[in-house]
């Protein structure tokens, strides 16, 4: 769960610590007070895209710190300890820090170690799930509707044999595609390539051939040269007047006269008899490898001329000599599937046939498990509906055959979203009958329905209960409260009846000093709460009656 928030130098917030509880928690103030600063913060802390426009005038840069328990995000813990991102000390706890400049430029560290916004991203998926109060749009979406009855209803196995089948089939499609493509190549075309192929196989070049040539090429090119100068090194080494063995034998015999008056010229006699023989056997090596020298000048010539014939192909072909092996194979297995493009396709028909009724038969279960889903997922989805104020409405999944029949990863099913909120008013597409009042209260059952067992453990509602007062904003509290017992919920409201559920309740300030404008965070507990409630529930005129209200809001709601 998130534990603590620390905000500097971020738009009108000049320093501000939120320090959450475990529950539900509220935060609310004024329009305009920078409620959605903070999860403008939080966002930054988990990936979003970072505007240089946040930092504070006059500062050069702010600063996002987000502390997290992970005692009841274990993927969280799994993620971090993959990408070695764990606190090697306390492996429970994880600190994301984000740092925006004026200049553009933004810097994210998880756990002290530097990280870039994609990690941010992938970590926040474990950690917080965000409702925003445009989220009941989303779910007008077809694709969102079968993604939200998917995740509700699991079946995984079902859901990644479909995903599998249904790319077995498109690559078998895809194969065919192509080896009809080959079937229809211009004749000359294949005459060409053929010519290309033989034309290479004509030179029976081996793999590694050509790099041997070339050595064998440089050696004999410098054959005087080896022969000279190796001869000369001899001569230097043993053998010739002054060579180095016979002077380090002068050195020897010197050292050994010395060494029965001094010990200490012990070791140098016997370095330099060491020396002497080193030198004795460079002095063998280079006798052995100017007697292997193969001076004939008729192999240098055909050498010369087999990788000129091998280059000269490599410039035809546009690639390097050495590539010339991989290229014949590559040209071959072309020229192969276009000689027996006919057979291929025959057989690729089979593959794709017999993929098809693979993908059926695995769509078929998908299909099965989702309408067993879909009338669960409707009963519990209506259930809370109706008792956010709409007692008689209805939501029904549907689950119908796609006109499409063509494999898809998602199954061959439509899925969509049907709504009725009055008796005697047929079941329609959500789209196309629900209000926005009546909309957010379906976005709010099903994130509820959805999100009460599932997902990442700390829960963010921003004004998901726009368009809804009265005793319905006193359910969505209760609904709120009672996912809290499960999951960490923070809630931004404008709406008293959902505030007076909090465990903990946060006030958001906007004050001007200096003429400077600052947001502050409080905490609001006891007298200062029912103020907060009773601001809410009257305006700007606080009036007694409406504070006597708040504490009895409070009180019940305890």
């Amino acid at each position: 769960m998130l534990k603590s928030l620390h905000i500097k130098n971020l738009a009108i917030i000049d320093e501000a610590t939120l320090d959450f509880a475990a529950g539900f928690s509220v935060l609310t103030g004024e329009t305009g007070a920078g409620k959605s600063i903070l999860l403008d913060a939080l966002g930054l802390v988990l990936g979003t895209r970072a505007d240089l426009a946040l930092v504070r005038q006059g500062c050069d840069k702010a600063e996002i710190s987000a502390e997290f328990d992970l005692a009841d995000a274990p993927s969280a813990r799994t993620w971090l300890d993959e990408q070695e991102l764990s606190d090697v000390d306390e492996p429970a706890h994880c600190l994301i820090r984000r740092v925006v400049t004026a200049e553009g430029r933004t810097k994210a560290f998880i756990n002290g170690q530097a990280a870039n916004t994609v990690a941010l991203r992938e970590l926040g998926e474990h950690l917080v799930d965000l409702f925003g109060q445009h989220e009941s749009q989303t779910l007008l979406k077809p694709e969102v509707q079968r993604q939200l009855l998917d995740e509700f209803g699991g079946y995984p196995e079902e859901r990644a044999a479909v995903v599998h089948a249904a790319a077995t089939w498109l690559a078998a499609d895809r194969a065919i595609t192509e080896a009809k493509t080959a079937a229809g190549r211009d004749p000359a075309q294949i005459d060409y390539l053929r010519h290309q192929v033989q034309e290479l196989r004509a030179l029976h070049l081996q793999a590694g051939e050509i790099e041997g040539l070339e050595a064998d090429h440089k050696r004999l090119a410098n054959a005087g040269r080896l022969m000279d100068e190796g001869a000369r090194a001899q001569d230097l080494l043993y053998g010739g007047d002054g060579a180095i063995y016979d002077q380090l034998s002068t050195v020897s015999t010197l050292l050994a006269g010395l060494t029965p008056l001094h010990e200490g010229f012990a070791e140098a006699e016997n370095l330099a008899g060491q020396a002497q023989a080193l030198v004795r056997e460079a002095a063998d090596v280079v006798t052995r490898q100017l007697d292997r020298l193969d001076l004939d000048p008729a192999h240098l010539v055909e050498l010369e001329r087999r990788l000129g014939a091998l280059h000269d192909l490599a410039r035809k072909h546009r690639i390097k000599a050495t590539a010339l092996p991989e290229h014949l194979a590559t040209l071959a297995a072309e020229l192969d599937s276009l000689e027996h493009a006919g057979e291929r396709l025959a057989q690729l028909e089979r593959e794709r046939d017999t993929a098809l009724k693979t993908y059926q038969a695995a769509a078929s279960k998908l299909s099965a498990a989702r309408i067993q889903a879909a009338k669960t997922y409707s009963e519990q989805v209506s259930l809370i509906v109706r008792q956010l104020g709409m007692s008689n409405a209805q939501l029904l999944v549907a689950v119908e055959a796609s006109e499409n029949q063509r494999p898809r990863p998602q199954g061959g099913d439509e899925v969509r979203f049907d709504f009725s909120a009055n008796p005697g008013q047929p079941l329609r597409a959500l789209a196309k009958v629900a209000s926005g009042g009546e909309l957010s209260r379906v976005s709010l059952a099903i994130q509820v329905v959805g999100a009460a067992d599932s997902g990442a453990p700390t829960m963010i509602f921003d004004e998901v209960d726009a368009g809804i007062g009265g005793g319905v904003a006193d359910i969505v509290g209760q609904k709120l409260k009672a996912l809290g017992a499960r999951r960490q919920v923070l809630c931004v409201t404008h709406l008293a009846q959902v505030a007076v559920h909090g465990a903990q309740h946060f006030g958001i300030r906007k004050e001007v000093k200096d003429a400077q404008t600052f947001t502050r965070v409080v905490p609001l507990v006891k007298d200062a709460r029912a103020l907060e409630v009773a601001r809410m529930l009257g305006g700007q005129e606080i009036t007694v009656a409406t504070q006597a209200l708040a504490r009895d809001l409070l009180k019940r709601s305890a």
